[in-house]
């Protein structure tokens, strides 16, 4: 109970510090941009990573999301968190970076998704940043499907109006990323199951702690 009451203390403290530089922002301040990057930089990157093939992507992906958000920040309505918005923000940003690269979405390198041998306790053995690693491994289609949907939570024809796809191609998407990770690990669909919502989870919680490691605000 007070370790609850604790955190909903801190939120609301950071998200008043926010408030802040997001008025700063909103008045084209230089100073308050910088400072908003530099606070929501670790928790903006943990989004990217997961919808990018590699930190390089990540990277580019990360820029034009904040690039956006600055100068749509008019539309942000101050009385919600600023997180979501920053999240649906990155999504946007990292399905734009994939239309943009859609002729090659098709070229995928088959050799390149080679199994990975584990043994029998892989759930255990696996760390997050394995898991990450095969994700980007995907093809891009699969890659953004897999993330909308089994980590973020988007229905399909959710995911079909963001990519363009039908309900059906994103349905089909899905079973194919699903499938390729199956081949990558050469373990059964049940496992697949409960690796994805092992790397749900680990994302989740790596979203706090990045937060907690490069926010500024809400010290003891």
């Amino acid at each position: 109970m007070y370790i609850e009451l604790y955190y909903q203390n801190r939120f609301c403290m950071v998200e008043k510090e926010l408030q802040h530089l997001i008025q700063g922002c909103k008045k084209q301040d230089r100073q308050s941009q910088k400072l908003l990057y530099q606070v929501l930089h670790g928790f903006a990157m943990g989004v990217c990573l997961r919808y990018a093939h590699n930190e390089h992507e990540a990277s580019e992906v990360l820029n034009d999301g904040f690039f956006k958000a600055f100068t749509n920040i008019e539309r942000y309505d101050d009385k919600l968190p600023f997180k979501p918005w920053l999240r649906k923000i990155m999504y946007h940003a990292a399905i734009d970076y994939y239309r943009a690269g859609l002729k090659w979405a098709n070229r995928e390198d088959l050799e390149k998704l080679n199994p990975v041998m584990y043994e029998a306790s892989v759930e255990q053995k696996l760390s997050y940043d394995d898991l990450l690693n095969m994700v980007q491994r995907l093809p891009p289609t699969y890659r953004m499907v897999f993330n909308l949907y089994a980590i973020d939570g988007y229905s399909h024809e959710e995911i079909g109006g963001m990519l363009g796809i039908g309900t059906g191609t994103s349905r089909s998407n899905l079973y194919k990323a699903r499938l390729k990770l199956q081949q990558m690990l050469s373990q059964p669909q049940s496992l697949i199951v409960l690796l994805i919502w092992k790397y749900k989870t680990e994302a989740f919680k790596r979203l706090a702690v990045n937060e907690m490691l490069h926010s500024k605000f809400g010290r003891l």
